[in-house]
């Protein structure tokens, strides 16, 4: 491993892009250190110390959002806009369907389509949650229409010109932009997390806090390593190629790998937006007995909230794996190049056995899933440890997700660079 470092620096092509995409991620934490205008952050802060809304489009944001700064939306708009335009091209809206299989200039057109919604999105979200915000704790200076419709241009603008960065890192950096963004912001805030659980592990007794520091530590890596076990592992189908001329091995088997966890953070996405919409929507309104039951229900500090939560993740990463693997395209394409499963006919019989082993690994990703995104809120609710001592959680599926995808880029880009054909030359 030290030597794919090593021979990754050495690598000037490689090293350009490392260097610049060092240099746009410092220009977005720049950015995240200037707030935006007409804004009280020291109320918002207070705020969002007691407010789970707040923190979850934290993570989003990269930390921005509870300081308010011009990125405070982060790229959450363009990929609440990239989900919607993904499922509408299923089949839903012709059009944007029609766009999806026409090769490399309709995924251009698509991702215009894209783009154009994010700016909407992005308007309205930053518009409906500066006014909440601002009725609940009187966060914008001379609150008024106008005041409103100006900072939601400036949060609207710090947005797009993230999805910007984001490109040009995906063109001439490492690794995808927009998951490079999040990457950095969450990475940014390990530090100030660190410091904070043990400032108030050690406000009592210094040593045990500090012996309690040092296991919360190693829980934390023992998560990561569950986390990368999580998402490399794979259910491997033995596959029987027929034709010799396209032998892939010994007795020309070869394998189908599926992975456990195919829907990877998209279905704690979709459950969250899903919790925290009634409680965004019920702020609109005034306090009253039904609104207050309401947002109860969505409670995840409550035992029937995390239930809610806990089947919603579960319903997600199986709907969201059944839109990424298709059994009938598979079986189609195993059919068209000569292979099929030994054992199992080709068509149905083959759709049908990749259905239910796509099911029994699903049920272990999905529970594995819930697991790390309950994490946090469980310790709180069966430990006496302090609110701080956050373990598990979105924000650690992404980084290890993102982690692994870069570091997977990197070495295939080494690969091609080193390669010298069947002559040595």
């Amino acid at each position: 491993m030290i030597k794919t470092y090593i021979s990754l620096f050495k690598n000037k092509e490689i090293r350009n892009r490392i260097l610049f995409t060092l240099a746009m991620l410092l220009i977005y934490r720049l950015g995240c250190g200037i707030p935006a205008p007409r804004i009280d952050a020291v109320k918002l802060m207070a705020a969002a110390s007691n407010n789970s809304i707040i923190n979850m489009m934290n993570l989003l944001g990269g930390g921005s959002l509870q300081s308010f700064s011009v990125f405070a939306l982060g790229v959450g708009p363009y990929i609440t806009a990239s989900i919607i335009i993904q499922l509408l091209s299923m089949d839903i809206i012709p059009y944007l369907s029609d766009l999806a299989k026409s090769g490399q200039q309709g995924r251009l057109q698509l991702d215009k389509v894209t783009r154009y919604l994010a700016v909407v999105m992005g308007f309205v979200q930053a518009f409906t949650m500066i006014y909440a915000y601002d009725v609940s704790y009187g966060i914008v200076i001379n609150g008024g229409v106008a005041n409103y419709l100006y900072i939601s241009t400036i949060l609207t603008a710090g947005t797009m010109f993230l999805c910007w960065l984001g490109d040009r890192i995906s063109m001439h950096g490492i690794g995808n932009g927009t998951s490079m963004i999040i990457f950095a912001g969450i990475v940014a805030g390990l530090p100030y997390q660190f410091r904070t659980v043990f400032k108030d592990l050690t406000a009592n007794s210094v040593a045990g806090g500090t012996v309690i520091f040092i296991l919360y530590l190693l829980a934390y890596l023992l998560l990561v390593i569950g986390v990368i076990f999580m998402s490399q592992a794979t259910r491997r189908i033995p596959i029987q190629y027929s034709n010799s001329s396209v032998s892939r091995g010994r007795n020309d088997m070869t394998f189908l790998p599926l992975k456990i966890n195919s829907a990877s953070v998209m279905p704690v996405i979709f459950a969250q937006a899903i919790m925290t919409g009634p409680k965004t929507i019920m702020s609109f309104f005034p306090a009253n007995a039904f609104s207050k039951a309401f947002s109860a229900i969505f409670d995840t500090s409550k035992w029937w909230g995390l239930l809610i939560y806990a089947v919603l993740i579960i319903l997600f990463t199986f709907f969201y794996t059944d839109l990424e693997v298709d059994p009938e395209k598979i079986s189609e394409n195993l059919s068209k190049n000569g292979s099929y499963i030994p054992g199992v006919r080709p068509g149905n019989d083959t759709v049908n056995y990749v259905k239910t082993i796509l099911n029994r690994i699903t049920c272990i990703g999905a529970v594995a899933l819930m697991f790390i995104a309950l994490l946090p809120y469980l310790l709180v609710m069966f430990t006496p440890l302090p609110d701080s001592v956050s373990l598990g959680g979105t924000g650690i599926i992404i980084v290890v997700g993102v982690a692994l995808e870069t570091m997977k880029d990197l070495v295939g880009k080494l690969t091609q660079r080193n390669y010298k054909g069947f002559a040595g030359k």
